[in-house]
């Protein structure tokens, strides 16, 4: 079996019934578009009605699948109030959240005005509470068990980082909630746990990020041990093992998908891979002669 084949037996999933927030395009249309050729029922949604209906229209054709969509602005309790109304009037229940839904810049925090800034927070973090607490609520009030929420989040919400200042505060908001969540509704018969992914590139995201010849100049590849990025089912196969019963005992975790990237950076000396062969060499003579004085 490869990597960037289908991880999970046929029909894991054909008990769960499933929102997708930022379902209409890049990573979370790629994870629908997996979770439904496991069998699962799919509702995505996102604000634009026409990248949605293009994205059921492509989920239907490349897996035969159930999908629906629902116009949902995450920012909004009412709209996520009505998408799950809507996935549970389409589908009879719903025991399954991806939150995907973000938002991001790359910007020196001090050129950011304070509506820039709330943008963020409101999209990554105020709307994962919204859509997460309307289906808290429903599941709780309706006993639906047993219950899988899986946020996604970045390897910078617990490292932090410069220049995506309003993300890493909004993301490390998230995986607080997560594990928060984790310890407090494991009793209602739900899990909860995050997913921090490294570069995965999108188009509309990664345009938006590094536009112009700056994705050449700050190729993500170079960051990583594995020296590649991560092609999206890697990411979608995680997802679908963190919603299915097989990972019925993980709760309250994060897990990075990230080929090494951040802890590779994180080491002060990991930079040492670039040193040749001969400069080794020279590094021991030179070492030997001081030891020799």
């Amino acid at each position: 079996m490869k990597y960037t084949e289908i991880m999970l037996r046929e029909n894991s999933l054909s008990d769960k019934h499933i929102i997708v927030t930022g379902g209409g395009s890049g990573l979370g249309k790629s994870m629908s578009e997996v979770l439904l050729k496991l069998g699962a029922k799919v509702l995505i949604c996102s604000r634009n009605e026409e990248k949605l209906k293009q994205a059921v229209q492509d989920l239907k054709s490349a897996t035969g699948g159930q999908v629906s969509y629902a116009v949902c602005d995450v920012r909004s309790y009412e709209d996520t109030q009505k998408a799950l109304d809507e996935a549970v009037n389409r589908f009879g229940y719903v025991n399954g959240l991806i939150n995907n839904a973000a938002g991001n810049f790359v910007s020196p925090t001090e050129r950011l005005s304070a509506h820039a800034f709330d943008v963020i927070i409101d999209i990554v973090l105020k709307g994962t509470k919204n859509m997460t607490l309307a289906a808290g609520k429903y599941w709780i009030n309706n006993g639906i068990k047993p219950v899988s929420v899986v946020n996604i989040v970045t390897t910078y919400a617990f490292t932090g980082s410069g220049y995506v200042v309003p993300s890493a505060s909004a993301k490390a908001g998230v995986l607080a909630m997560t594990r928060s969540l984790a310890a407090e509704w494991a009793k209602y018969g739900m899990r909860f746990n995050a997913v921090a992914p490294g570069p995965f590139p999108t188009k509309g995201a990664w345009e938006r990020l590094l536009p112009g010849e700056l994705k050449n100049k700050f190729d993500p590849a170079q960051r990583v041990p594995l020296k590649r990025v991560g092609e999206h089912i890697e990411l979608a196969n995680l997802v679908s093992y963190l919603i299915s019963d097989y990972s019925a005992y993980i709760n309250g975790e994060v897990i990075t998908i990230d080929g090494g990237e951040w802890i590779y950076n994180a080491g002060q000396f990991n930079a040492f891979d670039q040193i040749t062969p001969e400069q080794w060499d020279l590094l021991a003579q030179l070492i030997k002669s001081k030891k020799k004085k």
